[in-house]
Parts: structure tokens; C-alpha cells; sequence
């Protein structure tokens, strides 16, 4: 009697010695991807204090294995020459192993900004992240996403102009159409969504203790002249070049008061002081114009508040053309000036 034929098992080891393979090579590729990122890294983190920067963090961590790389930074303090800085309990940044062009970062327990000469805030909230990718390109694409943060003026600091937001979001890209900001410009989209102003202060009292939203767009030109964070300030070169804000429009809501803007430019003077002019179709202007008025805030030209407020009251709920200007270092409203003029650095 002829014993059947025994079938070999090699077919089925095939497949497991493949993902072993295939897993193997991945597993190098992982590796060789996170010793990549700490060399950049450390190699980055020394090249800025020689610029000037200060930074310090405790040990870090790298994990994520196998689809992911995720640096985690813990105490991390970061202070540029300019005096603008942030620090973090943590900072955590990941991307997809496969697509280490994209990162996210994120600040889970919260951080702190420091604003220079006006002291140190604390930032919270649902949510704290930066994404940015296209990293080899000239402007990689920027996206900077606070959800319900809340801000707190440290003690001795310059209060905040809002204690808190539902949202608020700037987007940043390489400006894609023809024109002069075709080879050096950015576009720039910023929305401030259901903001309340801290008590007593300008915000607060545009809005009569109500809600301000904003959403705004524009193109920086000449944007590769923002990259320096010298003493001077993030602006000062761009300043001194001709940089400029473009193409510039929007919306406000403040309280009961609406507003479409436009501007054609605008740009900083010596002092990083917004200059130039912006087209305002207003309804209910007054109420808000009031309301600044009341405002505890220092920085607020009461009187001349009130007396924009009076000239403006005379259209009731209909619609008026407005037009702020920028100059001076102040912000006017027809004769009136209101408050110091917006600085950018």
C-alpha cells in the first residue's frame, strides 16, 4: 500500500517570515527616525542659544512605537532674546512615522506666555495645540488651535485684554495666488470666537459685559523677514524692510454692535505701533464705543471715547461708515483718540 504524499509546511511559514521581515525593517526605519529627530533636534536647541535664546527642559522621552514618534518634553522653558517666551510642564509633540512632515503639539496641563515688558500669563483650557507641516518648503503651513482656553495675568503682569474665549484659531500658509505676495507672503486667517473680556477692562467694556468675536484675514508680504527674534522683536525687521499687512477684511461682533472691515495696508512704525487705516460699516457702533467709554482700563482715552460715542449716537440701529486710523502711536476715530494703537512688537 503506497503512504500518501506528506505536504510541506514551508507555505505556511512564508507569510510570518515576511511581516518578520517587514516588521524588522520597520522596526530600523522607527529607530532611525527618532535618533534622526534627537540629533535635529539638539542640534537646533544649541543653535538658538547661540543666538541668544535661552532654553532649558528636563529629560526627554521618545515612544510611539510602531506608526508613531512622540517626543515628550517635560518642564520645558523656552525664552527668546526679544523677552517673549513660553514655559510648560509639558510639551508634547508626535507625528506619523511614515509621515514625519506633520507634527502636533500639544501643552495638556496648560502653559505660561510671557509677554516681555508685560509680564507673564497663564494659559488653559479643553485644548492647546500647534500643528505645523510642509516643513521643507520655504513657509511651511501653520495652525495654532485653543479650545475654551482661559487667561490669567500673573501677579505684577499687565492684565490680559480677555479672561476667556470658546475658541480661537490662526491659520497661517504660503500665500498661493499671483501678485506681489506670490514668492515672499503668508496668508494669515485669525478667529476670536465668543471672547469675554477680564473685569473692568476695554474688552469687557465694548462688549457691555457681552461676547466678542472677530474673524480677519489678510497677507503678510515680505514674510521671510519674520523670522528673526532678536532683542528688537519678531516685527523689527520685518518693519524695517517694508513688510506690510495686506488685503485685509473681516467681521466683528461686539455685544449688540456689528462690524465689516477692510483695509488695503497696514503696517508697524519705529515704535511697533499699527499704522495706516481701516474702513469699518458699523451697526450700533455707539453701544460699543459707550461702553469703552465706562471702561476701568487705563489704556482708554475716556473722554475721547465719549465724545466718539456722542458723535456716532446719532445713527441709531442703522448703519454707518467708519473709518479708524492708526497714527501717532494712537488709535482716532475722526478727532477722537481712543486708546494706544495695537503693538506688534
Amino acid at each position: 500500500m503506497t503512504a500518501a504524499p506528506r505536504h510541506s509546511r514551508r507555505g505556511l511559514l512564508a507569510p510570518f517570515l515576511i511581516v518578520g521581515v517587514l516588521l524588522a525593517a520597520w522596526t530600523g526605519w522607527w529607530f532611525y527616525l527618532t535618533t534622526q529627530i534627537e540629533t535635529r533636534l539638539d542640534a537646533r536647541v544649541a543653535a538658538l542659544r547661540q543666538d541668544g535664546w535661552r532654553i532649558s527642559h528636563a529629560s526627554r522621552t521618545i515612544t510611539g512605537w510602531p506608526f508613531r514618534a512622540r517626543v515628550s518634553i517635560p518642564h520645558a522653558d523656552i525664552l527668546a532674546p526679544s523677552g517673549h517666551g513660553i514655559a510648560a510642564p509639558e510639551l508634547i509633540a508626535e507625528a506619523n512615522a511614515y509621515n514625519p512632515d506633520r507634527w502636533v503639539v500639544i501643552a495638556p496641563d496648560g502653559l505660561t506666555l510671557t509677554r516681555a515688558d508685560k509680564g507673564k500669563v497663564g494659559i488653559d483650557g479643553d485644548g492647546l495645540r500647534l500643528s505645523v507641516s510642509h516643513l521643507r518648503e520655504r513657509f511651511p503651513d501653520l495652525r495654532v488651535e485653543l479650545i475654551r482656553p482661559t487667561f490669567t495675568a500673573h501677579r505684577d503682569a499687565e492684565p490680559f485684554p480677555i479672561a476667556s474665549a470658546e475658541r480661537i484659531l490662526l491659520n497661517v500658509r504660503p500665500h498661493l495666488t499671483g501678485g506681489p505676495a506670490a514668492t515672499d507672503g503668508m496668508d494669515v486667517a485669525f478667529n476670536l470666537i465668543d471672547a469675554r473680556g477680564r473685569p473692568g477692562g476695554p474688552v469687557e467694556g465694548a462688549t457691555r459685559q457681552g461676547r466678542l468675536t472677530a474673524r480677519i484675514e489678510g497677507t503678510v508680504l515680505n514674510a521671510s523677514r519674520l523670522s528673526g527674534m532678536d532683542s528688537a522683536g519678531v516685527f523689527a525687521a520685518w518693519t524695517a524692510s517694508g513688510g506690510r499687512f495686506t488685503a485685509i477684511k473681516g467681521e466683528l461682533e461686539a455685544g449688540d454692535s456689528r462690524a465689516r472691515i477692510e483695509s488695503a495696508a497696514l503696517s508697524a512704525d519705529a515704535e511697533g505701533r499699527l499704522q495706516g487705516e481701516v474702513a469699518l460699516r458699523a451697526e450700533r457702533p455707539g453701544a460699543a464705543i459707550a461702553g469703552l467709554a465706562r471702561s476701568r482700563s487705563g489704556a482708554v482715552n475716556r473722554l475721547g471715547a465719549a465724545g466718539a460715542a456722542a458723535a456716532t449716537a446719532v445713527s441709531g440701529d442703522r448703519g454707518v461708515d467708519l473709518v479708524i486710523r492708526f497714527r501717532d502711536g494712537r488709535t482716532w476715530l475722526g478727532p477722537f483718540a481712543l486708546a494706544p494703537a495695537p503693538k506688534l512688537f
